[in-house]
């Protein structure tokens, strides 16, 4: 039985797969940066009273498999964690203590799709998408 949660006057169980980059889609999650903004990730999005259930950080892109409340859009939460991990990137690995006008870490869009019964399947691939891209980088060498 999948795993329904509540709010006052709501049982839910609404889940989506986001996919987003940094700007320009530079390779720039590595080492100390991709070990802080994971927790830093999770702490947002409890922050909105969402959980990522999977996430993975790549070099070039984020995948997260995150569970929104139905009182909160997908933009919202989105919106809300790219702007606020961007500032706390800026603050703590650049330098920059105020004046974040121009200030961009992630670009501007993103892709998500629903989460229904293909849970099990999104849950993998996002587990595996690092392997499987080695793979494929290994093969294009021939």
């Amino acid at each position: 039985m999948k795993e329904q949660q509540s709010l006052s006057h709501t049982v839910w169980d609404c889940k989506y797969h986001i996919v987003w980059i940094p700007k320009y889609r530079k390779k720039s999650l590595y080492r100390e940066l991709r070990q802080y903004v994971g927790p830093l990730l999770r702490d947002l999005a409890s922050q909105k009273e969402c959980k990522i259930e999977e996430g993975h950080l790549m070099s070039d892109h984020v995948h997260v498999l995150i569970s929104i409340p139905p009182k909160y859009s997908v933009a919202q939460v989105v919106g809300f964690i790219k702007g606020k991990s961007a500032i706390s990137i800026a603050r703590n690995y650049t330098g920059r203590r105020k004046n974040f006008t121009g200030q961009k870490f992630w670009a501007r869009g993103y892709h998500v799709s629903t989460v229904g019964r293909d849970e099990e399947v999104i849950r993998h691939y996002i587990r595996h998408q690092e392997k499987e891209d080695r793979r494929i980088e290994q093969l294009s060498l021939y």
